[in-house]
């Protein structure tokens, strides 16, 4: 027997839905859509256009929104959208609807992800039973736990990418003090996201001995984009230093992470900076800071870290999950 399912991965910028059934335990995507989030003035709009044109009636529906998810409610971070389950079960008549996290969405896909979709930055010594953490850079900086529960993992949601920023060089010290002028708390989301690296890009301009890399000012808003195109393809020496920095940060928390879960099943970035960055992140700085933890510096060599490669891993996540509404 088919069941149709409706899995979706909802963001500031865009929204990805898509349709399936499942046959024989195995999900068989059968319409997928791509829309503008900000050409529309509410997520009803875009599903009702995607039942539409799909002609899904599905069973169940599971959604990870970028935004933080209370009682299956969830106002979306980047938009001005307020998303109810309840209300979409019964707007769109779907039986079940789920709503999570769009990290929760990103951490179930690696129970599923095929080794191409993974590159390893440190091999460690896995545990397979053991607790797992799921981390990217993007917009922000998304942060979800996987738990081994029976047979699968449970991705638990979190807003770790809010803790403090802890500084581990005079650099990086010198750099907190940069962005207390600006903000009356750094978030290592203030360093780990694209507006984050365009932040480490004006500090360095600021202190640059020369006027040399003065030519674009100070950059405004997120501007990653900008300057990860200023150092492979302009080799610029500035731009290559932030990322160098940015490398470092992103090994150091990574590292916190692993030894604050004790996460020997791995550490995955993911997120949309990491794919694009991996020739940096394989350099010495990401490993070395992610492996500083004095006492404790060889229990977190020994666990595995890799970038997840999938642009599309939020979404085969959110599929997972509501395939495993139908039990």
């Amino acid at each position: 027997m088919e069941q149709a399912l409706l899995y979706g991965d909802i963001g500031g910028t865009k929204t990805l839905l898509c349709s399936a059934v499942v046959k024989n335990g195995v999900i068989e995507p059968r319409h997928e859509l791509r829309y503008d989030s900000r050409q529309y003035a509410s997520f009803d709009a875009i599903l009702k256009d995607f039942l539409q044109q799909s002609g899904c009636q599905p069973f169940a529906m599971c959604l990870a929104v970028a935004g933080p998810v209370v009682d299956q409610q969830v106002h979306l971070t980047n938009l001005p959208w307020v998303m109810r389950a309840d209300t979409l079960a019964q707007e769109f008549a779907i039986p079940a609807v789920k709503i999570v996290n769009d990290f929760e969405g990103m951490a179930a896909s690696i129970e599923i992800l095929p080794p191409e979709d993974l590159v390893m930055l440190q091999a460690g010594s896995p545990s397979i039973n053991a607790m797992r953490v799921v981390l990217g850079a993007g917009t922000g900086m998304g942060v979800a736990w996987l738990i081994k529960q029976g047979q699968h993992y449970t991705p638990l949601a979190t807003e770790a990418g809010h803790v403090d920023f802890a500084p581990t060089s005079e650099l990086q010290i010198e750099l907190l003090r940069y962005l207390m002028k600006k903000y009356q708390r750094v978030s290592i989301e203030r360093l780990l996201s694209g507006r984050g690296l365009t932040h480490i890009f004006n500090f360095l301009q600021s202190t640059a001995a020369t006027n040399a890399h003065q030519r674009l000012g100070m950059l405004e808003g997120d501007q990653g984009a900008t300057i990860t195109q200023l150092t492979f393809k302009q080799q610029d020496p500035l731009a290559q230093r932030a990322l160098d920095i940015f490398a470092e940060i992103y090994g150091a928390y990574a590292g916190d992470l692993a030894l604050a879960g004790l996460c020997r099943g791995g550490v995955y970035l993911a997120g949309g900076i990491a794919p694009r960055i991996v020739q940096v992140l394989q350099q010495p700085g990401f490993t070395q800071s992610f492996g500083n933890k004095g006492r404790y510096s060889e229990l977190v060599r020994e666990i595995p870290v890799y970038v997840v490669m999938n642009a599309k891993a939020g979404l085969l996540g959110a599929g997972l999950l509501a395939q495993r509404m139908l039990h």
